[in-house]
């Protein structure tokens, strides 16, 4: 949970401090935590200004992973064509089990941006654009399960998504075949998405575009749906041509999972 922290605010670094209070431990315990990470090289620690970065070991086991995922860099072209054309921000994001996390962002040109979703951060399925347009396509029976499994920490932290409101945006989006978040999260902060399948059909991510409400008006949704349909598209097809899946299935993911699992995922 810890790690996660660290590399959701790489680029700045953490203090223990905002450790300490985004993950509800005590200081002692959050400080034990980070010197056995020191340690094993995973994250490291800056002498003039005592923040936390990821350490070269996360480098290194990156690199051997990237052989098992090594398909999400095909994301890289698409987010960049979503945010040339669309002049906003672009995102590609992953499922992890009952999560998302985002991998890939891409600013376009439009002076007023969208900066409420930065890469490596970590939401629950059904939280932004992203997260709906993936818990939507899901199989009724594991979407479900998703919903169960999560609804305290949609309590606990996204007290705005409640299960009814959570209930009409999947509807919606089953009907209409992409996501639509006006705003619910942060005022003002719209995003479209839609949802990406793997090799054997599964739900794997989505491909969303940000932006103010204005930019994502009535008017505009076709317009950007038919951007992000179009790159979904093209990935899924660079998917299938490689002939390889992506990653672990989600439900090997979540039977693999530690009993002390869940606790860890709240927080993050």
């Amino acid at each position: 949970m810890l790690l996660g922290m660290v590399a959701e605010h790489h680029r700045q670094g953490s203090t223990l401090a905002m450790l300490v209070a985004q993950s509800g431990l005590k200081q002692a315990t959050v400080r034990r935590l980070l010197v056995a990470l020191i340690r094993s090289g995973l994250v490291d620690q800056d002498e003039a200004t005592r923040r936390y970065y990821l350490g070269v070991s996360a480098y290194v086991f990156g690199s051997i992973a990237a052989d098992r995922y090594g398909l999400y860099p095909l994301a890289d072209a698409s987010v960049r064509r979503l945010a040339e054309r669309s002049e906003d921000t672009a995102f590609f994001c992953v499922r992890q089990g009952l999560h998302s996390i985002c991998l890939r962002r891409e600013e376009g040109m439009h002076p007023i941006r969208s900066h409420v979703l930065n890469v490596g951060q970590r939401h629950p399925l059904g939280v932004a654009a992203h997260g709906i347009a993936m818990l939507a396509a899901l199989p009724d029976a594991e979407r479900e399960a998703v919903i169960a499994a999560n609804l305290e920490l949609y309590a606990d932290h996204y007290q705005m998504l409640t299960e009814p409101l959570l209930r009409t945006l999947i509807g919606e989006t089953r009907r209409r075949g992409w996501a639509i978040n006006r705003g619910i999260f942060h005022a003002g902060a719209w995003a479209i998405a839609v949802a990406l399948r793997g090799l054997n059909g599964e739900i794997v991510g989505a491909l969303s575009i940000g932006a103010v409400e204005g930019r994502l008006n009535d008017q505009r949704q076709p317009e950007i749906v038919t951007m992000l349909q179009s790159e979904a598209r093209k990935l899924e097809t660079a998917f299938a041509n490689l002939g390889a899946h992506l990653g672990p299935r989600p439900d090997v993911e979540r039977s693999a999972a530690p009993p002390g699992g869940r606790r860890a995922s709240k927080r993050g």
